[in-house]
């Protein structure tokens, strides 16, 4: 294979390169997974069908139900009424589901008779808002429609950023959580897929050579930067 130029498929090449031994892909309505030889045929048909809900805990229920079934206009679909169960601890709880599109839901935990322990209160920084809750929508008017509706209701807009293939708007829910609405401004392409896991196999080995040198974890992305530019080099030099 020559190296990759107008004519050449380019998620082939990069697979090829990044995933020497890897089965042609298996392509589904979902997305694209990678099929690797030897797995039976039962194992490479298996694929996930979307998000069915995700859950957090929540001490303000009212706010809750409020925000989403009233200011969101989620419709609130489910709910488990349960004594405890499991560890003789296990306070009673509801949990309840609010309709999010697409045949997902967001629900929580509201635990009866509890106080929310210190460890579960949401901070507004980084590592926090990493865990977060983001929906889709089908086009940047569709976006601006939200924007428009959220203000409009009360609910301060933190960001809206577009960020290599998504924009998004911020916000947070009466927990403190952080709420995203994205919309995709290009697909996924081949390059990405074959980029991704490029830069993963970077990252990973650089760390695995620094914690085994005795200098740590990973601390500035540069290292990643090098390490991925060095990888690239030497699969590039490899090249038929």
């Amino acid at each position: 294979m020559t190296k990759p130029d107008e004519s050449v498929d380019y998620w082939t090449y990069w697979t090829e390169l990044a995933l020497p031994g890897a089965a042609a892909p298996v392509r589904g309505a979902g997305g694209r997974g990678i099929g690797r030889a030897g797995e039976s045929a039962v194992a490479e048909s298996l694929r996930l069908n979307g998000v069915h809900h995700t859950a957090r805990p929540t001490w303000k229920l009212k706010e809750t139900v409020e925000f989403y079934r009233d200011t969101m206009g989620l419709p609130l679909i489910h709910c488990v009424s349960a004594r405890g169960w499991g560890a003789d601890n296990h306070p009673d709880f509801l949990h309840f589901f609010f309709d999010s599109g697409n045949a997902s839901t967001i629900a929580f935990f509201y635990y009866l008779g509890t106080s929310q322990p210190e460890h579960l209160i949401h901070h507004p920084r980084y590592d926090s808002d990493a865990t977060h809750t983001a929906w889709r929508v089908e086009s940047r008017a569709e976006l601006l429609a939200w924007r428009d509706r959220l203000e409009g209701r009360g609910v301060p807009i933190m960001y809206q950023i577009e960020h290599e293939i998504v924009e998004s708007i911020y916000f947070r829910d009466p927990n403190g959580y952080f709420i995203e609405i994205g919309t995709q401004v290009r697909p996924i392409l081949p390059l990405d897929i074959a980029d991704a896991e490029l830069t993963m196999r970077a990252a990973i080995e650089e760390e695995q050579r620094r914690l085994s040198a005795g200098l740590g974890r990973l601390q500035h992305v540069e290292a990643i930067y090098q390490a991925k530019g060095a990888a690239l080099e030497a699969l590039l030099g490899a090249a038929p």
